[in-house]
C-alpha cells in the first residue's frame, strides 16, 4: 500500500515538472537511487550508524544449541515462562519481569542466552552494548535510550509479535553507581532514562519488553538498577564444570572430522577453568593444528597441543642459552616430582618449550572440579609451587627470578589460608590485621612447605637430574612417560636399598 501511494505521488510530481517546463530526468534518478538503497537495505545501514536504525534481530539460537550452563537455562527459562503464557499469567495476578540480569565471567555465553531467549519467547531481538549509550555531548545517551524502547515496540509490531527482548551488554558501563563521575553528569542522566523507560514498561499497548542485561562486574551497579521492579531476576552464568565442559566440546567438535583417538571426555578434565570460548577456540586451534600437518582428522595430540596454545599463547622462537635451558627444565620438573609425589596421575605434560612469557611449564589434570579446598589440598599446592625453586636450590644451588611466578601464586594461596583460619593466627579478620603479622603469618606458612618440598626433592635427587636432561632432548615429556620414568626410578632406588641392608646385614 505505501509503495502505491509514494508511486503515485512520484508520478505526480513529474507531471507537475513536466507541465513548468522543468527536467524530471534528475528527480526520477535520484528517486531510483534511493529506492534502491531502501531495498538493499543500504538506507538502514546509515541510519543505523548515525544512531537512528531499528538493528532488531529475529534470533535463531535455541536452548538447545547452549552446552554447559544448565542451571543457568532452567533459571532463566523458569523467568520467561510470564512471556509464553501471558494470559495465564495475568490470570493468576503475576506481574510481569521487567529485566533480567545475567552475571558471569567473559566467554560464559550470556549474549548466547539471551538470543535463546528471544528464540523461546518468539520475540524480537534488539542488541545494544552499554557504551554506545554514553556521549560526551549532554542528553544524546538518554535520547538514544528512549529511541532503543520505541524502536522495540515498533520492530515487534513491524514483525507482528507481541514479545520483544532488548539486550544490554556490558551494562555497567550504562548502569555504574551514579554520583562517580564528578563533573559528567551525561552518566547520571543515561541511567535514569534507563531507570524511568523500565519502570513505564506497561503491556496495555499489546507489547511485552523484558530488558536482559548483561555484566561480569555486578559490584558495579547502581542499587536501584538491581531493586524489585527492574531488574528482578539475577541469573549466574559461571565456568562450566566437567560435564558442562563435555558438553560444550561436543557441540563445537559435530562439524569436525576427529580420529578415533580422540577422548573428549580427558581433554574436558584437562581443561579446569575454561570458559565456552575459550573451547570454541581449543576446537578451532586443533583443526588449525590439524589443516597444518595435511591431516585429515583432528587427532588427540592436537587437542592437547591446542590447550597449551589457548592457556598460554603460541610458542616462541626465543632460544635460551644451554645453562639457563638446564635450570628451567629442573625447574620444571621439580613441580612434576612433587606434584606426582602428592596426587599420583596428575602431572598432563612437562615441557621447556617457551610460551608466552612462560619459558616452560608443567600443566597439571585436576582430580575433580573443587570449589572447596581443605587445608591439605592447599598445602599441597604450595609444596608443588614451592618445588621449582626448591629444586634449583637442590640441584643447582641458588634460585633465579623463574620462581617469581611462582612465589606471587604461593603468597596469595597463603594469605587465603590466613583469612580461612588455616594459620597459627587462628580465625582473624585480615582487614583488621596489621600487615607485620599477616607477613609473618605468610612467611611461617611459605617456610613450612617449601621445607617439605626441599625433602621430597632431596630424596629424588639423582633422578630429577635425570629427567631434567631427558627433558631437554626431547623438550617435552607427556604425564604418562614422567610416570614410567618415576616408577622406574624408584624400583631401582628399592633395590640399591635392599642391597645396602643385605651387605650390611652381613
Amino acid at each position: 500500500m505505501k509503495r502505491e501511494v509514494a508511486a503515485g505521488i512520484l508520478a505526480g510530481v513529474f507531471f507537475f515538472a513536466f507541465l513548468s517546463g522543468l527536467n524530471p530526468l534528475p528527480v526520477l534518478l535520484f528517486s531510483l537511487l534511493a529506492y534502491f538503497l531502501y531495498e538493499t537495505g543500504g538506507l538502514r545501514v546509515i541510519r543505523r550508524q548515525l544512531g537512528g536504525g531499528d538493528g532488531q534481530i529475529i534470533s535463531n539460537v535455541t536452548f538447545q544449541q547452549i552446552g554447559g550452563q544448565a542451571a543457568a537455562k532452567k533459571e532463566l527459562m523458569e523467568a520467561l515462562e510470564f512471556m509464553k503464557a501471558g494470559s495465564k499469567a495475568e490470570a493468576l495476578g503475576i506481574r510481569p519481569l521487567k529485566g533480567i540480569l545475567l552475571v558471569g565471567p567473559p566467554g560464559t555465553g550470556k549474549t548466547l542466552l539471551a538470543k535463546a531467549a528471544a528464540t523461546y519467547t518468539d520475540a524480537v531481538f534488539l542488541t545494544a552494548a552499554g557504551s554506545e549509550f554514553i556521549e560526551m555531548y549532554a542528553g544524546v545517551g538518554a535520547q538514544r535510550v528512549r529511541s532503543l524502547f520505541q524502536r522495540a515496540r515498533d520492530a515487534a509490531r513491524r514483525e507482528g509479535r507481541t514479545n520483544a527482548i532488548i539486550f544490554i551488554d556490558e551494562i555497567d558501563v550504562l548502569g555504574g553507581r551514579r554520583g562517580q563521575y564528578q563533573g559528567h553528569m551525561e552518566y547520571d542522566q543515561t541511567l535514569n532514562q534507563l531507570l524511568t523507560e523500565m519502570d513505564g514498561i506497561k503491556t496495555t499497548d499489546g507489547i511485552r519488553i523484558l530488558v536482559v542485561g548483561a555484566t561480569n562486574r555486578e559490584d558495579m551497579l547502581d542499587p536501584a538498577l538491581l531493586r524489585p521492579g527492574r531488574f528482578d531476576r539475577v541469573v549466574r552464568v559461571d565456568l562450566p564444570d566437567q560435564e558442562g565442559r563435555l558438553q560444550i566440546l561436543q557441540l563445537h567438535t559435530a562439524n569436525k572430522p576427529l580420529a578415533p583417538d580422540v577422548d573428549l571426555k580427558q581433554i574436558a578434565r584437562e581443561t579446569f577453568g575454561f570458559s565456552g570460548a575459550h573451547l570454541e577456540s581449543l576446537a578451532n586451534e586443533a583443526a588449525i593444528l590439524a589443516l597444518r600437518e595435511d591431516k585429515k582428522q583432528i587427532e588427540q595430540r592436537h587437542f592437547l597441543e591446542a590447550i597449551d596454545k589457548v592457556s598460554l599463547g603460541e610458542k616462541l622462537d626465543r632460544r635460551p642459552q644451554k645453562e639457563e635451558l638446564k635450570r628451567v627444565a629442573v625447574h620444571e620438573v621439580g613441580h612434576a616430582v612433587i606434584s606426582e609425589t602428592l596426587r599420583p596421575g596428575s602431572v598432563a605434560a612437562v615441557t621447556i618449550t617457551s610460551r608466552g612469557q612462560a619459558l616452560g611449564y608443567m600443566r597439571q589434570v585436576p582430580e575433580d572440579d573443587y570449589y572447596l579446598y581443605t587445608e591439605d589440598q592447599l598445602r599441597g599446592q604450595l609444596r608443588i609451587s614451592l618445588g621449582g625453586m626448591a629444586a634449583e636450590e637442590v640441584l643447582l644451588g641458588t634460585r633465579s627470578t623463574g620462581a617469581q611466578g611462582d612465589l606471587e601464586q604461593a603468597i596469595n594461596t597463603a594469605k587465603r589460608m590466613v583469612g580461612a583460619g588455616m594459620s597459627h593466627l587462628g580465625i582473624v579478620s585480615l582487614s583488621d590485621l596489621p600487615e607485620i603479622e599477616l607477613q609473618a603469618a605468610v612467611r611461617e606458612i611459605l617456610n613450612e612447605e617449601k621445607a617439605e618440598a626441599r625433602r621430597i626433592i632431596a630424596e629424588k635427587k639423582e633422578l630429577i637430574a635425570d629427567l631434567a636432561c631427558e627433558l631437554m632432548e626431547k623438550e617435552r615429556l607427556e604425564g604418562d612417560e614422567l610416570r614410567a620414568r618415576l616408577r622406574g626410578g624408584e624400583a631401582v632406588g628399592m633395590a640399591a636399598r635392599r642391597e645396602t641392608t643385605g651387605v650390611l646385614a652381613s
